[in-house]
């Protein structure tokens, strides 16, 4: 596309935009001055793009209906096969659909961006199929991610794995039920509030939520940039461990990679748990939509954990019950400002841009009156802080959060682990076609309060799996030291292998 010299008309809008007042002689001057720098920006348009080449061949695949897909799980199937040998040979792999797979069709769960294709794949995408796995679809997710219930994908709501007609949990909703089912051996999910654990939590796996700066976020659409994660979904530790080896690691683009190289997770979760020093986090049972059955569930599961020889104590960490109110404003304004009004990407960091997506993504301002209702809240809502009070609240819960992440160092120091529910509660029904907008956010939002603190503390966070509540799964969350994903895995490795948890 060819940048044009505004028009004078057009500049003078512009100029309206940004409070200038300006004369026929200023619109004039300033067209003229700008004319060099209109060049540049075609010069630019010229060039050609620089972006990872396709390594493995692969056809778009097709939409599957509704008798081979009757919980909505899947957006796509695919057959990509990776290299002839690795350490994921033989793994049928599921890909959250905010992941770009080249060539294959990506929405995000949004029907402004359906028809979208991307032109290269994401790192962790050429990382699996480097090991062997073969890519067998991409998985349904929430409309842009932004919700933790399953019901706000524009194709239809994602239905649970153990109950029609009930959450799947969000915004990674099809990964947890593929996996669930058995449909797919692992998963990608995306974590920005809790968005690989809830779904692990309401469907029955395992989800990590590695520590902020360890598996590199290249090619996946971004919320914002200080709470995007990407995680294995799995219906075993040993393979959730497995994957995160394979994903994790910088890639020369994402700027949140941090320096710590990726460990032999798989190697290294077994050995028991002997010794280890788990904090039973009390403020994480203490929440106002927590369940009784639930909490009762996740305590036994603690107690099982102190018979396998680990030492159980409760802790109180009360920062854990303000940290959502942190969160906000840093997921609202963040995602407004670069996923809505930046066009999935914003500015002023080094990545890896898919411009195609930005292109494309861009067309949302001519269709906003059919973005989800969670969209539109948090859209209107960053919005008119932005226009008010401008980015302060952003900036001043950035500077919160490290009080925040110090409280839970702080214990981290004490205890090796902490252990709270993951979600208070166990799945809710989907919201009927009648529902109110209230209600449709309320089953968004509802079951977040858990897992959204660690988005922004960045600890590593898993779900598994402890027990059943009338027919529905029930998840406990361990939390970890930043990069200590081996403990966490060798405490979900000895909870797993105790039983099976479906009888706790």
């Amino acid at each position: 596309m060819t940048v044009q010299l505004p028009s004078p008309e057009q500049l003078r809008d512009v100029a309206k935009q940004c409070g200038l007042s300006l004369s026929d002689a200023d619109v004039a001057s300033f067209r003229g001055l700008m004319a060099g720098s209109i060049g540049a920006y075609n010069l630019v348009d010229a060039m050609p793009d620089e972006v990872p080449a396709v390594k493995y061949p692969r056809t778009p695949g097709y939409r599957p209906g509704p008798d081979e897909n009757p919980r909505n799980a899947w957006y796509r199937k695919t057959a990509i096969k990776g290299a002839a040998n690795g350490k994921l040979k033989g793994k049928r792999v599921a890909i959250k659909d905010n992941v770009m797979v080249a060539g294959v069709p990506m929405m995000n769960g949004a029907s402004t961006l359906e028809g979208f294709v991307p032109d290269f794949d994401a790192i962790i995408v050429t990382r699996l199929l480097d090991a062997g796995a073969e890519i067998v679809g991409k998985t349904h997710c929430e409309y842009f991610c932004l919700s933790g219930g399953s019901h706000t994908n524009s194709t239809g709501a994602v239905h649970n794995p153990w109950k029609m007609g009930y959450s799947a949990g969000g915004s990674s909703s099809g990964s947890a039920v593929v996996v669930a089912l058995g449909e797919a051996d692992m998963a990608i999910g995306g974590d920005q509030g809790g968005s690989i654990r809830m779904p692990a939590s309401f469907s029955g796996i395992y989800g990590m939520k590695p520590t902020w700066g360890l598996v590199p976020y290249t090619g996946i659409m971004p919320i914002e940039i200080f709470v995007d994660h990407t995680g294995p979904m799995t219906a075993s530790v040993a393979d959730n461990a497995l994957m995160l080896e394979v994903i994790a690691g910088d890639d020369g683009y994402d700027p949140r990679i941090k320096a710590p190289k990726p460990q032999p997770y798989a190697e290294l979760i077994g050995g028991g748990i002997k010794g280890l020093k788990i904090g039973l986090l009390r403020e994480g049972f203490h929440q106002p939509t927590a369940e009784a059955a639930v909490s009762e569930k996740v305590r036994t599961a603690a107690k099982r954990l102190g018979d396998l020889g680990a030492r159980v104590e409760e802790v109180s960490i009360p920062a854990h019950l303000t940290a959502p109110a942190i969160w906000t404003p840093i997921g609202t304004e963040g995602l407004t400002q670069t996923m809505m009004w930046g066009d999935g990407y914003g500015l002023s960091r080094p990545d890896l841009y898919s411009v195609s997506l930005m292109d494309f993504h861009h067309g949302w301002r001519r269709r906003a009156n059919d973005l989800s209702e969670t969209t539109k809240l948090f859209l209107l809502l960053g919005t008119y802080i932005n226009n008010i009070y401008g980015p302060r609240y952003y900036g001043k819960a950035m500077n919160i959060s490290r009080r925040l992440t110090a409280a839970y160092d702080h214990a981290l120091q004490q205890f090796d682990l902490l252990l709270l529910p993951t979600t208070p509660m166990k799945a809710t029904p989907l919201p009927g076609p009648e529902a109110s907008r209230e209600e449709y956010v309320q089953r968004a939002l509802e079951m977040i309060a858990n897992t959204a603190p660690f988005d922004i503390s960045h600890h590593p966070a898993m779900s598994l799996p402890c027990g059943m509540v009338d027919g529905l799964p029930v998840g406990l969350m361990l939390v970890g030291r930043h990069f200590d994903e081996p403990t966490i895995y060798r405490a979900a490795y000895a909870f797993e292998q105790s039983g099976d948890w479906k009888k706790m």
